[in-house]
């Protein structure tokens, strides 16, 4: 039996968390340069709001609904991430945390009698402890358990926790499942399976073994396979490993023209790159920058360009080196830019790295000792960046987007409780 550990409205939540006077209100969240709807409350999503909409297009159901928009502060949903993965590990055996939001648990050490309510202290625990509301789906494999959290998220009447274990209540699940709603069936695959007529998750599940494999690949008869109980998906990636990519992207406030103004985006991008590279002591050999126009206007351009680097790096310097002549490449002048970003691939292991043997490695670990150095200053100061190469500007391209509070890694952001001493109020009652 396995658990999944499903965060309510997480981004939300976590605001919330902070700021109570936002409970039981529309909200939204948005993304970079508040542009789009990345997160809302159910509240929000009863207005018609959805992931993905652009801030422009719902400005006035924003205005008459009185909707709070807040801008996206992903430092904050880390760090409360982190508490939830915490006291559930305190809880629960064998965690495995899948996304900053989601998390499976394995259960098999707990009886099938005790699992509910086992299911609902864990969930009531995490709410008192970080108060975050969360879902707890239990079933016996991980694509059941997707959708048990579901109906503990829906129907109030599971306080949290949803069981599915039995082929009763399995029957019942699926039933009630839309095929779009299964883990791993995205909307493309969906609607081709409501073509063959299989609109629910259980007209996928009853279908014959021999006609899955027939008609579909390896992928869709291991989701089938899950829903007929059988547990043979785990994790697709190890979170040990290193990240196969690492981005760093952004909206601008206003169209930037001029490839100088585009050089100093890249360059702090390639830059906050390489200080993620270096903290989890990987390298890359390639880098990838894109540029794009407004996608709204009809002159739209857009367009990518990759440099191979001939030995693995994580340096600041070479990384900037190599995306500002990647960004040469792509540039075309009388647009106005709208966005840019850059991403290192092929990311390799600091433990598997090979140097060349013509390289020379005395400047190697000078260059080492220097980022080094620089990171250990920059952890030292909010911003992460008091210290910098001299190619990188200081001061980037204008956002729109507000500097949000760090309520959990900021002193001076810290909530400030003013509280009356009540036998002092008392007194004085007493006294009148």
């Amino acid at each position: 039996m396995t658990g999944l550990i499903d965060c309510n409205n997480f981004f939300v939540s976590c605001e919330r968390v902070f700021r109570p006077e936002l409970r039981d209100k529309p909200v939204i969240v948005l993304g970079n340069n508040d542009g789009c709807v990345v997160a809302m409350s159910n509240e929000a999503k009863a207005l018609g709001i959805t992931r993905g909409i652009p801030l422009f297009k719902i400005r006035d159901i924003v205005s008459r609904h009185n909707i709070t928009t807040l801008s996206g502060n992903h430092r904050l949903y880390k760090d409360m991430s982190s508490r939830v993965m915490m006291t559930l590990a305190s809880l629960a055996d064998g965690l495995e945390i899948s996304s900053i939001d989601e998390a499976y648990i394995n259960l098999d050490a707990v009886d099938d009698d005790e699992l509910p309510a086992y299911g609902q202290s864990i969930v009531k625990t995490i709410r008192k402890n970080v108060g975050i509301p969360v879902s707890l789906g239990m079933a016996p494999t991980r694509t059941l358990a997707k959708i048990a959290a579901r109906f503990a998220k829906k129907y109030p009447g599971y306080k949290g926790a949803c069981l599915i274990n039995n082929s009763d209540k399995m029957t019942k699940a699926l039933c009630l499942t839309g095929i779009g709603d299964v883990w791993g069936i995205g909307r493309r695959l969906s609607e081709r399976l409501k073509a063959h007529g299989l609109n629910t998750a259980l007209d996928f599940a009853q279908l014959p073994k021999e006609i899955i494999r027939d008609r579909y690949n390896i992928n869709l008869e291991r989701v089938w396979r899950e829903l007929n109980g059988e547990a043979c998906i785990g994790i697709e990636e190890s979170i040990d490993g290193p990240q196969k990519s690492l981005t760093c992207s952004r909206t601008f406030a206003t169209e930037v023209y001029t490839i100088d103004e585009l050089n100093d985006a890249v360059a702090q991008y390639a830059a906050y790159v390489a200080e993620r590279l270096r903290r989890h002591d990987c390298h890359c050999t390639a880098i990838s920058v894109y540029i794009a126009t407004n996608r709204f206007k009809e002159s739209y351009y857009s367009n990518i360009a990759q440099h191979r680097i001939p030995e693995a790096t994580n340096d600041t310097s070479i990384l900037c080196k190599e995306a500002k002549s990647a960004l040469a490449t792509i540039f075309r002048p009388g647009y106005g830019y709208k966005r840019a970003g850059v991403t290192a691939t092929q990311i390799i292991d600091g433990n598997g790295l090979q140097q060349s043997l013509f390289s020379d490695h005395d400047d190697l670990k000078k260059r080492k000792r220097l980022m080094s150095a620089l990171d250990k200053i920059n952890s030292e100061f909010t911003s992460h960046d008091k210290v910098h190469v001299a190619s990188i500007p200081s001061k980037s391209i204008a956002m729109k987007e507000h500097t949000p509070r760090l309520y959990t890694s900021r002193m001076s952001d810290i909530i400030d409780i003013k509280c009356t001493d009540r036998s002092d109020n008392t007194k004085a009652g007493k006294e009148n």
